[in-house]
């Protein structure tokens, strides 16, 4: 019997095959499709942000001028990826670690701060993850509005056909359903598109959510374990 290993369970083919049909009726599915639309323009806009700040930046640090733009770059990079991170975890239902370490008693000065900004793996993990948000974001977004809009215009043939030129141009050569029956034929197609679509979609997600996994966050950071409680009672004869 064919079956997937994931992290959390094992699932049969049956398992598989259900998880696959119930794509349309997951909330999970439709907090993807929203990431995925945010993805460009959040890409775009962070893009620009960094690489003009960047290079603005470390242009004028020989005036000195430099130094006070870079200081506003890598705050601004890591409220970003903050933000990043909770829509990671909220739309995608990732797991991310910390960011930092909880915050310690002790008085820190402001250059001991700086220094452990800089020495912080996600610092510098959250920035690249911002930069990569814009490629990959132009992909999801093109995904996005190719496979909904092709499988949606063939969903909506059997309705439009009697009302509407519907008509498809395959190899440079149109098509047009002639009767009602290869209307139907169409929208049965639009169907099995959409059942393709929103799991590749659901796939690309994934993508997303382990990237902000590893990028947005440390494992060090993380809480440990609590030890589980002592069980009290009356210790056994063995124990004895």
């Amino acid at each position: 019997m064919m079956t997937l290993e994931s992290d959390q369970q094992t699932l049969t083919f049956p398992g598989v095959l259900a998880y696959f049909f119930r794509a349309p009726f997951r909330l999970q599915t439709y907090a993807n499709l929203l990431f995925l639309a945010l993805a460009f323009p959040l890409g775009l806009v962070y893009f620009i942000f960094l690489t003009v700040g960047l290079t603005l930046g470390y242009g004028l640090t020989v005036v000195w001028v430099g130094i006070p733009i870079l200081g506003l770059v890598f705050t601004g990079s890591w409220w970003l990826s903050a933000m990043e991170r909770q829509l990671a975890i909220r739309l995608l239902g990732a797991e991310v670690p910390p960011m930092a370490p909880p915050p310690s008693a002790e008085t820190v000065g402001f250059w001991q701060r700086v220094q452990a900004f800089l020495s912080n793996p996600v610092t510098w993990k959250g920035m690249g993850y911002l930069l990569l948000k814009f490629p990959l974001g132009v992909a999801s977004f093109v995904a996005f509005v190719t496979l909904l809009s092709v499988s949606a215009s063939l969903v909506l043939v059997p309705v439009l056909w009697p009302w509407a030129d519907m008509s498809f141009d395959i190899d440079l050569v149109i098509w047009q359903p002639a009767t009602f029956g290869d209307a139907l034929l169409c929208g049965l197609l639009g169907v099995i598109l959409t059942l393709l679509s929103l799991n590749l979609l659901n796939g690309l997600a994934f993508v997303w959510r382990q990237a902000a996994t590893r990028l947005l966050g440390s494992p060090r950071f993380a809480a440990p374990a609590s030890p589980p409680p002592a069980l009290t009672g009356t210790p056994s004869p063995a124990a004895a």
